[in-house]
């Protein structure tokens, strides 16, 4: 399977969070995986969630890491929401009821490319997978840079939404610096 045929990622960043049964059932719903997958295996060990791509080519030896999304799992309490009518507490007051609640574990896609998306094997179909995974979410937001057959594409969804996103190609950072803070040892007067 060639690189130019399956896309690559070049640039990701997610803040999303989601409830991991989300996850789960939209996983358990037997969702369209993209071209080169057949399957998600779904680990979870300890606090890290692993979903890796089963790749469709039995070419692929057993022991070629195919990419993998990496999520930390975390327990929240989630409170049912408050009624208009209800303020603040007042002084003199009976206390307030308490509000029902429960915990719930949540799937954090957090951090670049390197802590989200890993192995390079299949790795624009698992980015695919994210993206899914991404428009289930109600919370956080996935940018990222890619490229199928040769195009650049900007992709971004926002709270479960795609957003418009474009690719801006400006000066690197320290390119920029050395020119604007660096010695010109061409043109300097000083050495002959």
């Amino acid at each position: 399977m060639s690189a130019e045929k399956s896309g690559h990622v070049y640039r990701l960043h997610s803040t999303l969070e989601l409830p991991l049964e989300t996850v789960r059932e939209y996983l358990d719903d037997d969702p369209e995986l993209p071209d080169g997958i057949t399957a998600v295996d779904v680990t979870r060990r300890n606090n890290t969630l692993i979903l890796k791509a089963v790749a469709a080519n039995n070419n692929v030896s057993k022991y070629t890491p195919t990419a993998q999304l990496k999520a930390s799992v975390t327990e929240n309490r989630v409170y049912e929401e408050e009624p208009d009518d209800r303020r603040g507490p007042r002084w003199g007051e009976e206390e307030e009821e308490e509000i029902p609640s429960e915990l719930v574990e949540f799937a954090a896609f957090k951090g670049d490319r390197e802590t989200v998306l890993q192995n390079s094997l299949l790795q624009y179909e698992m980015f695919q997978v994210l993206c899914n995974i991404a428009r289930q979410a109600e919370k956080g937001t996935l940018t990222a840079i890619t490229a199928k057959d040769g195009d650049l594409d900007a992709t971004r969804i926002v709270d479960g939404e795609d957003r418009p996103a474009t690719i801006e190609v400006v000066e690197g950072r320290q390119e920029s610096k050395a020119a604007s803070n660096g010695v010109n040892w061409r043109d300097n007067k000083f050495i002959s």
